[in-house]
């Protein structure tokens, strides 16, 4: 059975980033596991499950999922995972991930053995795209140096922190995804005149935000050769 682990944020993932691939790949019979850096229950964007920001069908959804998912609710922690178990491994987005995923070492180096594999595929979606800018292979360089990616784009975050980088929660934002990526050596192009934005180099997945979740499930499971549910 081809297997899945899902690395989500305790500071705050967005829902259908998560939700939408992790039950899509399910369906399409992938054993799913969750891990989060401490091991306690992820935790969900309040902003991402308000039927005023993303519409009462996805809101209730991701709710119910959030709620009621064994895996969500019973994670591992990201250090006693390892990435040679797992057929790919996701990083769902979420602003939450800036303070806790991607600035962790545990999942920076599921990134790189996944990436760095024979076999295995990354699919990290928005704001978790941001753990590329600090994950670095055996050598030194960035891993994500001459690579093409997608992500949460800097004209998107513009209409949600203010002028001093607060979230509207009063977080002030440590970085831009775009802007530390880029610095990495990235070749970014987040489709901004597309619907959905989803880049594939390699064994690395990558997509823009939320509208892109159902694009990223399918072309993961296209990457794993794995036919979509019925």
């Amino acid at each position: 059975m081809t297997t899945a682990l899902f690395v989500v944020s305790e500071e705050g993932y967005w829902g259908e980033e998560c939700v939408e691939p992790l039950t899509t790949l399910r369906d399409a019979g992938v054993d799913v596991t969750v891990a989060t850096p401490s091991g306690s229950p992820p935790v969900v964007d309040e902003r991402s499950v308000d039927p005023e920001n993303v519409g009462e069908e996805t809101a209730a959804f991701v709710r119910e999922v959030h709620e009621t998912d064994e895996a969500l609710n019973d994670p591992e922690p990201l250090a006693r995972v390892s990435a040679d178990d797992y057929d790919t491994v996701v990083f769902p987005g979420g602003h939450g991930t800036e303070w806790d995923v991607n600035q962790d070492r545990h999942a920076r180096a599921l990134l790189r053995e996944t990436v760095a594999g024979d076999e295995g595929t990354a699919l990290v979606v928005c704001h978790a795209v941001g753990v590329l800018a600090f994950t670095r292979e055996a050598d030194g360089s960035f891993i994500v140096d001459g690579r093409d990616v997608t992500g949460f784009p800097n004209a998107w975050e513009e209409g949600i922190v203010d002028d001093d980088d607060l979230m509207p929660d009063g977080r002030k934002l440590p970085y831009w995804v775009e802007d530390e990526v880029k610095a990495a050596g990235a070749n970014w192009d987040a489709g901004l005149d597309a619907d959905t934005s989803v880049t594939v180099d390699g064994d690395l997945v990558t997509a823009r935000g939320p509208g892109s979740s159902a694009a990223a499930a399918e072309t993961l499971l296209d990457e794993l050769g794995i036919d979509g549910p019925a």
